[in-house]
């Protein structure tokens, strides 16, 4: 599987399924190689995935991430196979331990170790039985992980991971924690605007959704130096500037290449519209195109 440099991230779910595979046809006329989508309380994942992989031909389309206490190892297992030999190998599985609000409070599960859960739910699922026709080769699984703990086990157990809500400081941690050969898939959110009052509005009404609501991001990023303060009124302009890149073509572009400099071996990007309107923003899809861009 080659996911290539450059990807998107993006949630798909305020478009009809048509549109989304409409959207995600012209992604591979643009050259992108890959699509990340995510789980949380709109469309499942694997029957989505189903359909918008039936109606492309070159993308790979990923899970970033699919929830382990949505599903138990054995279905998750099973639906990582199937869309991998029905797609002839252009399904990538991303799997994580999600958020306490999220896990404990929407779902009703309860969120105890998190981390001994991965790492039994991992081996559950290599353990897992499956009769029907197979992927040719064996597809690759990545676990959304920021903190050190749980990038070591990703090292250890997976082909890698998919970090989200970070800036290159954590990539370059994150590295060191994976080791030299694993895929490192980094999110980067942008928005393509010069004006800093614009962009900063559009960074902070993505970012109300993660900090602090969601511990998982806010702990990391304590261990990266923000404090209270940043997380304040909306986040700091240091630390919207740290998470989320705007401004010029060129100073986003940047932002990829420090993230690459770093040990990202793939950034997937969340094209933000300065507006604020909830829809990838097709100029900033247009302007890194991997047909045009070189990274």
């Amino acid at each position: 599987m080659d996911i290539g440099k450059l990807g998107v991230w993006f949630f798909l779910d305020p478009l009809s399924s048509n549109d989304a595979a409409t959207f995600l046809q012209r992604l591979e006329k643009l050259g992108y190689p890959a699509m990340w989508l995510p789980e949380a309380v709109g469309r499942e994942p694997f029957a989505n995935l189903g359909w918008l992989l039936a109606r492309t031909e070159r993308i790979v389309l990923a899970t970033g991430i699919a929830n382990i206490w949505a599903r138990d190892a054995m279905t998750m297992a099973a639906g990582q196979k199937t869309l991998a030999e029905a797609s002839g190998g252009r399904f990538l599985l991303g799997v994580g331990v999600s958020h306490q609000p999220l896990v404990q409070g929407v779902r009703g599960h309860d969120y105890k170790k998190p981390l001994a859960y991965m790492r039994s739910y991992l081996e559950a699922m290599q353990r897992a039985p499956f009769l029907a026709v197979g992927p040719a080769e064996a597809p690759p699984i990545v676990i959304g992980a920021i903190r050190p703990k749980m990038l070591e086990l990703a090292g250890q157990l997976t082909q890698g991971s998919h970090t989200y809500f970070v800036p290159p400081e954590h990539t370059a941690r994150a590295r060191k924690l994976l080791g030299p050969d694993k895929w490192l898939c980094v999110a980067q959110a942008v928005v393509l605007e010069e004006d800093p009052a614009k962009a900063r509005a559009a960074a902070r009404q993505y970012m109300q959704t993660y900090v602090p609501a969601l511990p998982n991001y806010t702990n990391n990023l304590r261990d990266l130096g923000y404090g209270d303060a940043d997380f304040a009124n909306g986040c700091s302009d240091r630390l919207v500037d740290d998470i989320v890149a705007w401004g010029s073509e060129e100073k986003i572009v940047a932002r990829f290449k420090a993230h690459l400099d770093a040990g990202a071996s793939h950034v997937c990007f969340l094209p933000l519209r300065p507006d604020g309107i909830p829809m990838a923003d097709d100029r900033a899809l247009d302007a890194f195109a991997p047909s045009k861009l070189r990274l």
